[in-house]
């Protein structure tokens, strides 16, 4: 009888070995996206535009949230010699010139990079190649500030002590972005804003997931985001409350973008899902899930849109001053924030 037991798994034993890894294999992703939370999210395009795209070319797709954007930079720098996804999608404009200095994106130009306006194409060596765009702002509860601020000077009125959240440029692509504009408005006096402006701050958190819920759960009258918030509450809460300020100076605009990493297991399609990341069919549904303004110049706006801004003065650093001088400025910011 032992003989016969050993007989018989001895025959199925390599059957069992190869539906394992039959079923391991099966499980493999065509495609791997690093990119942050609210894309991942279940109301983030990301559920979305992944269906359409695995619906129209057959792959399978993971999406694997890293955090926020200098997250998401920091997680390809560490694998750089071993990379575990094939896609990191929401560095922006303001990360490029660090993602260029790490040497880890491939080049690849889009064949349908026509259908956006050269202004957004904010990469000329085509590392990153960009989907959506905003604008930096500070939103306030109306209901609870009644005359809000005009300029980032104002942000600093005492009668604004401890009412504003903030995010940490170190790991979050709108912190650093606010980080900048600050640098653009004020030069090299930018470290004695952030002085007059600690009172005025409540908290300073990782990423913008975790700042802007804060204030939507009434922590504070005053959070950074983007114009385009507002219309999310008008979109699905039917509520003009929470508003979005265009302040005298102008503000700073954001560009995203993603890229393809360099030893990608699946190149092909990584540049296949780039060729649709600007498609109609992914683009027009960034508006009422990133809620961000979509590259497609073709791509219509929902109503709720009328409460997207768009400010005249808008706002940028130079991609070159940003790699001279980008760990010089965060370093002194965590001086300056932390006495």
């Amino acid at each position: 009888m032992r003989k016969f037991s050993f007989l018989l798994l001895s025959v199925c034993l390599p059957f069992l070995v190869f539906a394992g890894g039959a079923r391991e294999k099966k499980d493999i992703p065509d495609l791997v996206i690093y990119t942050y939370d609210s894309f991942v999210s279940e109301w983030g395009p990301g559920p979305q535009v992944l269906a359409r795209f695995e619906e129209a070319t057959g792959l399978k797709v993971r999406l694997e949230s890293a955090g926020d954007a200098g997250q998401i930079l920091a997680r390809a720098i560490l694998e750089k010699k071993n990379p575990k996804a094939d896609i990191v999608l929401g560095l922006d404009n303001n990360l490029l010139a660090a993602a260029l200095d790490a040497d880890i994106l491939e080049s690849f130009s889009a064949g349908n990079l026509d259908k956006i306006p050269g202004e957004l194409i904010f990469d000329k060596t085509a590392h990153l190649t960009p989907y959506d765009y905003g604008f930096f702002s500070i939103i306030y509860d109306s209901h609870r500030i009644s005359e809000p601020p005009g300029n980032l000077e104002d942000l600093t009125r005492e009668e604004y002590r401890k009412s504003i959240i903030l995010m940490d440029p170190r790991t979050s692509s709108p912190g650093f972005g606010f980080l900048l504009w600050t640098i653009v408005v004020y030069g090299d006096d930018y470290l004695d804003y952030w002085e007059r402006l600690k009172p005025s701050i409540l908290t300073i958190t990782d990423g913008w997931d975790s700042g802007y819920g804060l204030f939507t759960e009434g922590e504070a009258p005053m959070v950074l985001s983007y114009t385009t918030s507002p219309a999310y509450h008008v979109e699905f809460e039917e509520t003009d409350r929470y508003r979005a300020l265009i302040f005298e100076e102008g503000n700073y605009m954001q560009i995203e973008g993603a890229g393809i990493l360099k030893g990608a297991r699946n190149r092909k399609n990584a540049e296949l899902f780039l060729e649709f990341m600007l498609s109609e069919a992914f683009q027009e549904v960034i508006p009422l899930t990133n809620f961000m303004f979509p590259v497609n110049s073709d791509t219509s706006l929902p109503a709720s849109f009328e409460y997207a801004l768009k400010p005249e003065k808008i706002l940028l650093l130079d991609a070159e001053d940003i790699r001279k001088n980008q760990n010089t400025w965060i370093q002194k910011w965590v001086e300056t924030i932390s006495r």
